[in-house]
This record gives structure tokens, C-alpha cells and sequence, in this order.
């Protein structure tokens, strides 16, 4: 019987490491949806204009590790089994997101953070002490991460030129997924977070944000 227990545990942690792997190691996530920019020419865009476009697309791939991260770490802690199948079905979009944002990447001859792993851990820890509150606070951390995260996509768009129209289209579809995943988490039970907790989630953000634009 113990036997049997520790060789569950021991396949979910080469799962979990698997998966880490895959999600911080560039190239090796594969879109189940075509990308949205894949018809749209390639405008002449500036290297100013390349290196700002740069930047925030790191930052959006970022913010996909983490979210992988933090629907695995819920995953792993969710009580209920109709929960995780939805943290399942988020997070196999945002294999979508990061592959289409790291795609886009070496399109403009740049590649993801170097931090990724460091924020993958730091999301993972966040996403399982989550789960363990309970699942309507899980889902409620969901509905606040999908919140912010289609906030911050929504400013990126605003600064990515018309003429690149490859990025806007990337972006533009993933603000519709994260709207979709914050809306599925609500309508599930979610619980809206406390101020405090949502002001820090907004912090650490910042500092990822500034952080990754760069490296």
C-alpha cells in the first residue's frame, strides 16, 4: 500500500518536472490553434519599434509560464475533479499563448526571459498554496490572474504600432481567452480575492513586468 503511494508521488513529480521543462525550455511547445498571425504579412518595422515589440512580447511569454505554472500547482491541489479538468482545459490555451508569443519572438529576432524558471517556481508554490485554500478561492485567484492578465494585454496593444499587424492579432486573441478563463472561473464559484491579496498579485506583476522586458 505505501509502496504503491510513493510511486503515485514520485510520477507526479517527474510530471511536474516534465512539464516545467517543457514550458521553460523555447521551442518546445506545439499550438493546438494556429497562430492568428499566420495570413498577416510582415510589415518594415523600425529597430526601435522591433526591440519595444520585443520587449513586451517577453513579457506576455512571461506571463504564460506562469500561467502554466500556476494551473499546474492548482491542479495538483484541487480537491475537486470538475475543478481540475477546467484548470486542465485553461491551461492547454495557454500552451497556445506561449507558443504563438514564442514564436513571435524569434520572428523579431529575440528569445523568452531568462527568469522564466525562477517565475515558474515562484507561480507553481503560489498556485498550489491556492489550491490548498479551497477550490471557490482557487477559482476566485483564477478569475483575478485572467483579470489583470487581460488588463495588461490590453495596454500592451495599445503600444504595439497598427502596422504590426501580427502582434496586435496574437494579442487580440489572447485577450479574448483570458476573458474567456476569468469568465469560466467566476460562473464555476470562484471567489472574488480580498483587496490586499489582489494588490500584491498586481505587485509582483510589476516587478516581472519591469524585470522580463529586458532579460
Amino acid at each position: 500500500m505505501n509502496e504503491r503511494i510513493n510511486h503515485s508521488l514520485i510520477d507526479k513529480f517527474l510530471m511536474q518536472c516534465d512539464q516545467a521543462l517543457r514550458t521553460c525550455v523555447p521551442g518546445t511547445n506545439q499550438a493546438s490553434r494556429k497562430t492568428p498571425a499566420e495570413a498577416l504579412k510582415e510589415e518594415d518595422l523600425s529597430y526601435s519599434d522591433k526591440k519595444h515589440i520585443a520587449g513586451l512580447m517577453r513579457i506576455n511569454h512571461t506571463g504564460e509560464v506562469c500561467a502554466q505554472a500556476l494551473y499546474a500547482g492548482q491542479a495538483m491541489t484541487a480537491k475537486l475533479e470538475a475543478t481540475k479538468e477546467s484548470m486542465k482545459h485553461a491551461a492547454e490555451e495557454e500552451v497556445d499563448h506561449l507558443a504563438w508569443c514564442d514564436e513571435r519572438l524569434a520572428q523579431l529576432n529575440s528569445k523568452p526571459s531568462v527568469l522564466n524558471p525562477f517565475y515558474y517556481g515562484l507561480s507553481f508554490a503560489m498556485g498550489a498554496t491556492a489550491g490548498l485554500a479551497g477550490d471557490r478561492w482557487s477559482l476566485g485567484f483564477i478569475a483575478e490572474t485572467e483579470r489583470q492578465v487581460a488588463e495588461h494585454l490590453q495596454n500592451h496593444l495599445q503600444e504595439i504600432p497598427e502596422r504590426d499587424k501580427k502582434t496586435r492579432a496574437i494579442l487580440q486573441q489572447m485577450i479574448v481567452d483570458e476573458e474567456g478563463h476569468g469568465e469560466a472561473a467566476n460562473a464555476a464559484g470562484g471567489k472574488k480575492l480580498p483587496e490586499p491579496i489582489q494588490e500584491t498579485m498586481s505587485m509582483m506583476a510589476k516587478v516581472m513586468k519591469k524585470t522580463t522586458y529586458h532579460v
